[in-house]
């Protein structure tokens, strides 16, 4: 079945039920209604501040958390809990942390080899093992470093052994959940560019999630920016980061840092006043009216839906 998009994303929510008084629960919208959708060999890139459902995005595609409501579709069939199971070959996750996301009891050859082992995808020993050592040449670790154990290893290192773990399935869509974001700025350099490489040897899609909007500019091909739960602006990378239209993304943008000093001194930082809604307690209408130097009284009681402005470039704003 051959469909324009790998991935599809309809009205994507998740909330989370918070205890609040005795008998009383309220749901904390940490994903509201997001949608998009991803080409087979693209790369989208989702940013926005700490705390905005990044993360609680890729995980629910996945079904690490199981969505309250919404669509995921692999390829034009429609993901459920009962057939998720087949597709995590497809789909994988490459985590944040790469301290906490290996098992400090397992060899890398036996954390590479688990994927493996579950779907069954050797026929004997020997096979498993020339499969898990041409994964570490992928990755760029050498064949000695199969017996060792993941305390053994720098943070970029074991970064690499989480991502041998991903491809280990062959996977068509990966999702990088701040993949680069606990490495140093040379190693950042390594993986993003290996990240590139594999793309271009494997063919896989990426959901690239990170809040460093220059790391999001190189490596993706259409950038997504969200705010509390919600995608506001989308579009090809290039066209967001040089003409961004909705507020939010001019502020985070505004704040990237210029190498050069004299350019550096004409750019006028945006900076947004008051403080991030609670998700628990959120503003009536457009999320971002509280904070948005634009806001009229239509905002505060009607919530933008994303409208396209011409080359799929799409904002969620009644004022710009």
């Amino acid at each position: 079945m051959n469909n324009e998009y790998l991935i599809e994303v309809e009205n994507l929510k998740q909330y989370f039920p918070i205890k609040t008084g005795f008998f009383k629960t309220t749901p904390l919208k940490a994903v509201d209604g997001v949608s998009f959708k991803i080409k087979p060999g693209e790369t989208l890139g989702l940013v926005g501040e700490s705390g905005c459902g990044k993360t609680t995005v890729g995980r629910s595609i996945l079904r690490l958390y199981e969505p309250t409501d919404g669509v995921v579709k692999y390829n034009g069939e429609i993901i459920t809990a009962s057939n998720m199971q087949e597709y995590r070959k497809h789909m994988q996750m490459v985590f944040q942390d790469p301290y906490s996301s290996l098992n400090p009891r397992m060899t890398v050859e036996d954390i590479i080899g688990e994927p493996l082992d579950v779907h069954k995808l050797y026929e004997n020993k020997a096979q498993r093992r020339e499969k898990i050592l041409s994964l570490m040449e992928l990755v760029g670790l050498n064949a000695e470093h199969a017996t060792r154990y993941a305390h053994e290893f720098s943070g970029g290192q074991r970064q690499r052994i989480g991502i041998a773990r991903a491809l280990a399935v062959d996977p068509k869509f990966i999702v990088c959940d701040e993949a680069v974001s606990a490495l140093d700025v040379s190693i950042q350099a390594q993986v993003i560019n290996m990240f590139e490489d594999l793309q271009q040897k494997l063919g896989v899609a990426y959901l690239f999630i990170a809040h460093d909007l220059l790391v999001v500019r190189h490596i993706s091909n259409r950038i997504a920016v969200m705010y509390l739960g919600r995608i506001v602006e989308v579009g090809d990378a290039d066209d967001v980061y040089e003409h961004p239209q909705h507020p939010y993304t001019e502020s985070l943008l505004s704040a990237v840092p210029i190498p050069d000093p004299i350019q550096a001194k004409e750019n006028k930082r945006i900076v947004l006043s008051g403080d991030v809604p609670s998700p628990m307690n959120m503003p009536t209408g457009c999320a971002f009216r509280t904070r948005c130097r634009y806001a009229t009284e239509r905002c505060a009681t009607e919530c933008p839906s994303l409208l396209d402005r011409g080359n799929g470039h799409e904002v969620a704003c009644f004022n710009r």
